[in-house]
């Protein structure tokens, strides 16, 4: 075991860690955001806390078994965690998340038959805390790091045949778990369609139809499994890649990934020799767009319950006279590449901003995270983010953007820690619009106005009426016979 000070919000004081000794400061930061309160945060106390209550709920069910103890493993090896809500207490909406890459051994192979028992594990855990849920939350992770593990390229119908395996696999273990011992008459069998019958891994193609050939759905069963946004718990398995999205950069805070590394092991190169094939104009470690990303998704939407929106951009139309454009031609970043890391708070929000340069300086990728708010604020930040990257990338000038999104006035607002070049902004878009500006064009832009800046003066005397209406004459009396 080993004690850090973390802190996943710079506004607030660091608490004493302590976790095992090979779980890096990101899981020791995640366990800080997970775990309420200010004070030390042990990772075994913690856990504690949720394993004692399922198994107490397990003796009451009349289950002997040792669910605690195997879901204690299970995060003890990193391979599956309760959701955000269990580690808080509040169990409306339970839910655990799976690591795909944490059942791959390099000497063994992929453990199937251990990924399937912990998706049944998990759902059984989540009827146990909330026998009453209308929804629990089953998650898959970390496919691209599984992918990276196995040497598959992500932009593949391989790796889209796996992760729909995988899905399969998943959704039938937690339906099978969440089944009443009394079947329902009604029940009937599964209606999502079979998995693909092949997969790079060994025996789970199989392992997936077999699951689903046995399960019967109950009219009106509850929705189990999904793809949900990525958050602390996935920080906490060590995973870099969050739901089946693709790992967007090889390299982070000047390191290679370590799903890179593993890419780069599975095509037995070393680092020097992918920085000699990329010198030469070759791509060791390619980077998977959004059509790939969409690909995936869309293989993936057919076996579990709810998956987000497809991450498609629909091209604008056209008018009917109109002759289409050549469409400009995006200017790649560097796989290496520098950039600023600005932690800060707007109005007491935490803001995280972070931007990747080209070779020359410029400024070609943004990305602004919003790590406290809700689901659909961090992800607009994210959209937003990517649009301006996407931007910069096809030749948009900084200035263009600067010009346009300065001053926009939305909340969070107000006065700025933590970044000594902002001291005050209208919103998160205005915060991250100066920023760029001071660091990337040398250029400061005047304090806005806030809103009780721009309030008008109070007036003196009686309250008024809502408008300023003119006095009315008065008018003499007059005697009509």
């Amino acid at each position: 075991m080993r004690i850090v000070s973390a802190s996943a919000d710079p506004d607030r004081p660091p608490r004493i860690v302590n976790l095992p000794a090979t779980w890096d400061d990101r899981a020791a930061e995640a366990l800080a955001a997970l775990v309420p309160g200010e004070g030390p945060v042990s990772l075994a106390a913690a856990a504690n806390s949720w394993l004692s209550l399922i198994a107490q709920k397990a003796r009451q069910a009349g289950r002997g078994d040792d669910i605690a103890e195997k879901l204690q493993r299970l995060l003890r090896q990193r391979k599956a965690s309760p959701n955000t809500a269990i580690w808080r207490g509040e169990t409306a909406v339970p839910g655990f998340i799976l690591n795909a890459a944490g059942f791959h051994d390099a000497t063994h192979g992929y453990d199937v038959a251990g990924f399937a028992e912990a998706a049944g594990l998990a759902a059984r855990a989540c009827h146990l805390l909330t026998p009453a849920a209308e929804r629990v939350e089953i998650g898959l992770a970390g496919l691209d790091d599984l992918l990276a593990c196995l040497g598959v390229a992500y932009d593949s119908r391989a790796a889209r045949n796996l992760a729909a395996c995988l899905a399969a696999l998943m959704r039938a273990r937690a339906e099978h778990a969440l089944e009443s011992d009394q079947r329902d008459l009604l029940a009937t069998p599964a209606s999502w369609p079979a998995p693909p019958r092949f997969c790079p891994i060994p025996g789970l193609a199989e392992a997936a139809a077999a699951a689903r050939k046995t399960l019967l759905r109950a009219p009106g069963a509850i929705r189990a499994t999904g793809i949900f946004p990525a958050g602390p718990v996935e920080a906490l398995l060590g995973i870099e890649t969050g739901g089946i999205a693709p790992a967007f950069s090889p390299v982070r805070e000047n390191h290679l990934t370590r799903a890179a590394q593993d890419r780069l092991a599975a095509a037995a190169m070393s680092p020097e020799s992918a920085l000699a094939d990329i010198l030469q104009g070759g791509t060791p470690l390619p980077i998977a767009g959004l059509q790939a990303h969409a690909a995936m998704q869309e293989a993936v939407a057919a076996y579990v319950d709810s998956v987000p929106p497809l991450p498609i951009a629909l091209p604008t139309p056209l008018p009917a006279t109109a002759a289409p454009r050549a469409r400009a031609q995006a200017e790649p970043l560097p796989a290496r590449r520098a950039g600023i890391t600005q932690k800060a708070s707007v109005g007491g929000h935490r803001v995280v901003l972070r931007s990747g340069e080209y070779a020359d300086g410029r400024l070609g990728e943004l990305e602004l995270m919003l790590p406290r708010e809700t689901a659909a604020m961090r992800g607009l930040a994210e959209c937003f983010a990517q649009a301006v990257s996407i931007g910069l990338q096809h030749g948009v000038r900084l200035e263009d953007f600067v010009d346009a999104f300065a001053l926009t006035r939305f909340g969070p607002a107000g006065s700025v820690e933590g970044d000594p070049d902002v001291t005050r902004a209208t919103s998160v878009v205005d915060y991250a619009m100066r920023s760029l500006s001071v660091n990337y064009l040398q250029r400061s832009l005047a304090e806005p106005a806030m809103e009780e800046e721009m309030r008008p003066p109070e007036r003196e005397g009686p309250p008024m009426l809502p408008l300023d209406l003119p006095r009315a004459r008065r008018r003499a009396l007059r005697l009509v016979a």
